[in-house]
């Protein structure tokens, strides 16, 4: 039996936990509502404030998605009530972030700033010019925009310059050395 999937999720107060047919599962609480549609074939119950997952049978699919499935919906459960966030830090000689609205423009030694238009339902919060913060209610769109303000200039191993995650650690390598 899964360890993670049978476990059952605890539902806070002022949060709602709706399965519809097709097991559509809607989750509203304080910051907003989350949707998501799971695996059909998974058995998705509210039993008073708790949410239990059970598998049909054993097979190889139905025990991989079992975790999945549990962990997911508690995903949404904690996102509708605390909110996830991720925090980047921009390091390098003139590399600076800038917020305009929902734009965020990035310095970052290219030719041309770097503009990124803020997702529908992430907000990004600027720390100085150099720690930016993603918030959101979905786990995955945060890190998923997160990586991709990463991408657009990733610390490299020598002088760490780039953006990297706050809780990250750079690999350093040293340099070239000089003949003898």
């Amino acid at each position: 039996m899964s360890r993670i999937g049978r476990m059952p999720i605890a539902i806070p107060a002022g949060v709602t936990v709706e399965i519809a047919e097709n097991n559509k599962v809607t989750v509203k609480g304080p910051k907003g509502t989350l949707e998501r549609v799971m695996v059909p074939d998974m058995e998705i119950k509210v039993e008073g404030a708790e949410v239990t997952v059970t598998r049909p049978n054993d097979s190889k699919r139905m025990k991989s998605f079992h975790g999945l499935t549990r962990t997911l919906i508690n995903n949404m459960i904690v996102g509708v009530t605390n909110g996830y966030e991720k925090v980047l830090e921009v390091n390098g000689v003139g590399y600076r972030a800038a917020k305009q609205g929902k734009k965020l423009t990035l310095n970052l030694g290219y030719s041309h700033p770097v503009e990124m238009e803020d997702p529908e339902g992430i907000e990004t919060v600027l720390d100085g010019q150099n720690k930016i913060t993603v918030k959101g209610i979905d786990k995955e769109k945060v890190g998923q925009y997160a990586a991709e303000i990463r991408d657009k200039r990733r610390p490299e191993p020598y002088k760490g310059k780039g953006i990297k995650y706050a809780d990250e650690t750079i690999r350093r390598k040293v340099g070239k050395t000089g003949k003898k």
